[in-house]
């Protein structure tokens, strides 16, 4: 296969192109050696290989097209696509590299990364629970008892209610509640090991990995994580226990800003920009990774519509020195 084009050799365009030559040599329509010639051109070339190389450790980029199709199929998100199908879709002509090869090689090798990733949401978890949202989706639902529960993006949490209690299990992402009062059945979210229990209040539940984060609105909750001892919250303040087990302590939080998914905003106070990407991930079914470390602390502070994940990124990128790059399932902040 002929090289690409030589292109204007400014650093933008190399990163692009280096990101390019990954996907086709990872995906069999390039060989090393072709991309090793590429990166011999100049010091400029051999900067922008390692550049990338560095971002495809950092996405986890482990599997190959058909490896990402056999995985995506068993989750229900794509139909599985036998080996070699990927790689039908790249346009192979002689010395082209076209913006469909770069799509839709990348698009593989963003999922496949997505797949690595162990806070991938799947549809077993929805399929498992009660209730359920996908990427991206927020929903309502009125509880038997007459509660509300807001489900987040991502979310899946099962209804548990027996004659002596109303117990939620929260198995993935985040919800809100706000508690019929009944002070004879007490309300019981249970997530991660741990247990947030209430009588008449509005809280908010969120896993993250193996932690859990309680954010109340109204009234007060008890939290308890594993074989710990119960913490008592009020009205503004938030907790947080798992990963190493550690016992829930009392924060003053802000609140609005911290359940601000239930307005359809995202409201961020100086956080920095890897935060902030990882953050928005949670919204699409994709990722937002931060490409360079020099950039992952830069702060970020403005109020964005969940909806419109596109106008916050262009606000990102004319008020940071940062650039936006676009690729299926991957958007890429550098």
């Amino acid at each position: 296969m002929s090289d690409p084009p030589m292109s204007d050799p400014n650093a933008s365009i190399l990163d692009e192109e280096a990101l390019d030559w990954l996907v086709r040599v990872s995906f069999g329509t390039a060989g090393p050696d072709e991309f090793a010639a590429w990166r011999a051109r100049s010091p400029a070339h051999e900067r922008a290989a390692r550049s990338a190389e560095a971002l495809w450790r950092d996405i986890g980029h482990t599997a190959t097209a058909a490896e990402f199709s056999r995985r995506e199929a068993a989750r229900g998100r794509l139909p599985h696509l036998p080996a070699g199908a990927m790689r039908r879709g790249i346009d192979r002509r002689p010395g082209h590299l076209g913006r469909r090869a770069v799509m839709t090689g990348a698009m593989a090798a963003s999922a496949a990364a997505l797949v690595a990733s162990s806070g991938v949401f799947g549809p077993l978890a929805g399929l498992a629970a009660d209730h359920a949202t996908r990427p991206g989706e927020r929903r309502e639902v009125t509880l038997p008892d007459g509660s509300m529960a807001m489900l987040n993006t991502a979310t899946a949490l099962s209804v548990r209610f027996t004659a002596a209690e109303r117990r939620i299990v929260l198995t993935a992402g985040e919800a809100f509640f706000a508690v019929a009062k009944d002070p004879d059945r007490p309300f019981v979210v249970a997530a991660r090991g741990g247990e947030t229990r209430a009588v008449g209040t509005a809280f908010a539940v969120r896993t993250d990995g193996d932690e859990v984060r309680v954010t109340v609105s109204e009234g007060i909750v008890e939290v308890t994580a594993a074989a710990g001892l119960p913490v008592r919250l009020i009205a503004g303040q938030g907790a947080g226990y798992g990963g190493a087990g550690s016992q829930p302590l009392p924060q003053q939080v802000n609140e609005a800003a911290a359940t601000a998914w239930r307005r359809g905003k995202l409201i961020f106070n100086q956080r920095p920009l890897v935060e902030v990407a990882a953050e928005m991930s949670r919204y699409r079914p994709g990722r937002v990774v931060v490409a360079n470390p020099d950039l992952e602390r830069l702060p970020v502070t403005g109020v964005f519509e969940l909806d419109d994940q596109d106008a916050m990124l262009r606000a990102i990128e004319q008020a940071l020195p940062v650039r936006v790059l676009h690729l299926p399932l991957l958007t890429v902040l550098r």
